[in-house]
C-alpha cells in the first residue's frame, strides 16, 4: 500500500477507489459510496486496511457536501460529479468509528513508530466533526 500523507485520498487504495467511482455510471455512484461505508461499518472481525482506506475516502466525499467540509482532493479524488451524499452522514460516522476501533489494520499501521498517528487521527476527527450534525441552536449562531 502506498501512502504519502495523512489525508483521506493520500494513498493508492483511496485513489484507486475514486477511479472506480469515476468509472461507475452516474446513477450507481451513491450506491457505491453507501456500500463502501457499510462494508467498513458492518465489519465485526479484523478490519482490513484497504476496506478502511476506501471507507475514509467515501466518508470524506460525504463530509465534502456538509457545511464546513473540505472539498475532495483535486488530483486523487473523483473527477466525475458525485450525487448528493448528505443522507449518508450517519453511516459515514459509523464507518469512521469502526476504522478507529480495534481490531483495525489501518489503526495498527498508523500506530507504528514510523507513522504519524496524531496527524492521521486529527484528519479522522476533523471528518467526524464535519459529519456530526449540529443542534439547531448552534446552526442559528453560525449563519
Amino acid at each position: 500500500m502506498g501512502t504519502w500523507d495523512v489525508g483521506p485520498f493520500d494513498n493508492d487504495t483511496a485513489a484507486d477507489w475514486c477511479g472506480d467511482l469515476d468509472d461507475a455510471s452516474p446513477d450507481a455512484r451513491q450506491g457505491l459510496v453507501r456500500d463502501t461505508l457499510a462494508r467498513a461499518a458492518e465489519t465485526i472481525d479484523f478490519l482490513d486496511a484497504h476496506v478502511a482506506d476506501e471507507a475514509i475516502a467515501a466518508a470524506a466525499l460525504v463530509a465534502a457536501q456538509c457545511p464546513g467540509g473540505d472539498p475532495a482532493h483535486p488530483h486523487y479524488g473523483p473527477d466525475e460529479p458525485v450525487p448528493d451524499l448528505t443522507g449518508l452522514r450517519a453511516l459515514a460516522l459509523r464507518a469512521l468509528d469502526r476504522v478507529m476501533t480495534e481490531p483495525s489494520e489501518l489503526l495498527e499501521l498508523w500506530a507504528e513508530p514510523d507513522g504519524s498517528p496524531g496527524l492521521w487521527q486529527a484528519t479522522i476527527n476533523r471528518l467526524r466533526s464535519t459529519l456530526t450534525p449540529r443542534p439547531p441552536e448552534e446552526q442559528l449562531h453560525l449563519s
